[in-house]
Formats: structure tokens, sequence, C-alpha cells
């Protein structure tokens, strides 16, 4: 019999708390490291709902550092070599926190999110309607919604303030933001990271269609990955043995959630509806599906 899943909607630590994110609690454990919570909080439309997904905060963790793993012989990342029992004392909030704590070096965010599509799907493919370019990019025509893109393509967006959107940027803009430097190094490890974990998972029956990354720099300017990374709330998940081009797949995610909202009448605005019960279980299932696929867990 497997053990109950615990839920924590919002963590209270012994720490001092920087932020409180839709998803992520982050405190300051001292001048040079943070520790991230990423609880089972869930947001669709940018909104935060009313009930937490069981589990969902250890999914993403555990997916998360099993990506770090597989990518630091690519680039650094911002994983510290501290344990949580040497931070958070308490052996109770350390059981409440379960898998969802990890503990992180500081690093400067760069101001631009990393996005990668490899499949033409959201926004990408409205823009492609219109458009027949992606953020910019000429792409050929005649593609249907969710085909493959003949190769990867870097489109990266703005991080906006909370509740408000990200703002697509064409590469030329992310130089004038970063450096040509330092833009070319985040577009160039940005797809090498994707186009390699893209083919790992794959070979275990997920697509990644899309994906966002984040980056950060140390003291020395030098480049790591950092945030959260090819996890089902960062990408696009889908299961490959129910792709074809033509029609939008069903995802890893939180989709059965996006679908139920879209059926209501709702503005998307905070307060989110409350959820049934049916629609927090599928998806706390899909999370843990996905979370099975990828690392045999």
């Amino acid at each position: 019999m497997s053990k109950a899943v615990n839920t924590l909607f919002e963590s209270h630590l012994d720490l001092k708390l920087i932020n409180r994110g839709k998803v992520r609690d982050i405190y300051e454990v001292d001048e040079t490291h943070l520790l991230i919570v990423a609880t089972d909080r869930l947001s669709a439309f940018d909104v935060v709902m009313p009930q937490p997904i069981p589990g969902k905060g250890e999914v993403l963790t555990r997916v998360a550092n099993f990506w770090f793993r597989r990518t630091e012989h690519l680039l650094p990342n911002h994983l510290s070599g501290l344990s949580l029992e040497e931070v958070v004392k308490d052996p109770a909030q350390r059981a409440e926190l379960g898998d969802r704590a990890i503990l992180v070096r500081k690093l400067k965010p760069l101001p631009v999110e990393s996005i990668v599509r490899g499949y033409l799907i959201g926004s990408g493919w409205k823009d492609y309607q219109q458009t027949g370019q992606v953020c910019g990019i000429p792409l050929p025509t005649g593609l249907q919604q969710a085909d493959r893109l003949p190769e990867a393509i870097f489109t990266p967006s703005t991080k906006a303030e909370l509740g408000a959107h990200d703002e697509n940027i064409d590469f030329e803009k992310t130089a004038a933001l970063l450096g040509e430097s330092l833009a070319s190094q985040v577009r160039d490890f940005s797809l090498k990271i994707y186009t390699e974990a893209a083919a790992y998972a794959l070979e275990r029956g997920i697509i990644i269609a899309d994906t966002k990354f984040e980056f950060g720099l140390d003291e020395a300017g030098k480049l790591h990955l950092i945030d959260e990374v090819l996890t089902p709330d960062s990408s696009r998940f889908w299961p490959a043995d129910q792709y074809r081009p033509g029609i939008s797949p069903p995802s890893f995610d939180k989709q059965f959630v996006r679908d139920y909202l879209e059926t209501l009448d709702w503005n998307k605005t905070p307060p989110g509806p409350e959820l049934p019960q049916e629609i927090i279980d599928r998806t706390a299932e899909k999370y843990r599906e996905a979370e099975k696929r990828l690392t045999g867990r």
C-alpha cells in the first residue's frame, strides 16, 4: 500500500521569507544561500487556484533535481552541497516539506526567460498562423498545429512582474539586455540542453514540445542554470503515443485544470474558482506519471 501524500499549500519555516510566488516560497538561509520550497499550489492563467494538487511540489522538485544532475556536464547549476537537516532544524517542519525543498546558491538571475520550442503549439502556433513566423523567426509554409519544427528555436521573453504577462522578444533585444556574448551563451546552452533532454524523454514516451529555462551569474560572471528545469510546470510534455499533428495533444501537467476552467464563466482574474475533486485527482496523477516515465521512480 502506498503512503498517503501529504499536501502543502503554504510553507512556514523559521527562516526569513523573501518571496511567496505563485508556486514557490523562497527563504534566505545566509548571505550566499537560499531555500526554495515548491509548494502544491497550482496557478492557471496566472491565477493561483484555491486548492493544492497533492504531491505536486515534490514531483516538481524531484524532476528538476533529476535534470539538474543530467545536465551538469553541459552547464553548472545553482544546487548547493547543503543538506536540509543543516538548515531546517525542526524535524516536524522537515517532514512537512518532504521532497519539496532545495538549497541553492544565491546567483544573479538574468532578466530574460529562455524559451525553446521544438513543436508548433500555444502562442507560437497563433503567431505562425498570423505571420508565418514565431517570434520573428521565419518557418516553412504549410505547417500544422503541433507539427515538429525542422529544428528547435530559441524564443526568449522578458520576465514580467507578478500579475503581468511576459513579453516575447527577439534575439537582438536579448543581446541588448544581456550583451552579445552572454545572449549567445544563453541561446546555445538552451538549445543544447533542450535537444539532449528531448531525445532522452522521447525514448521514455514523452515529447517535450517546449520548455522554459532560467539562468543566473555567479560573482565571477559564470553562467548557471537556475530555478526549475524541464518539469511539467516549466515545459509542455505530451504522451508520444497520443501525438499526431493537426490537434493539440493532451499534456502531463495542469491541462485538466485549464480545460475545466475554460468551461466556466470566469474572467481569469483572482480569486480562482474551486476545483472539483476529480480534476485535482487527475491532475495529481498526471504529474506522478510524468515523473515515473522520466525518472523510473
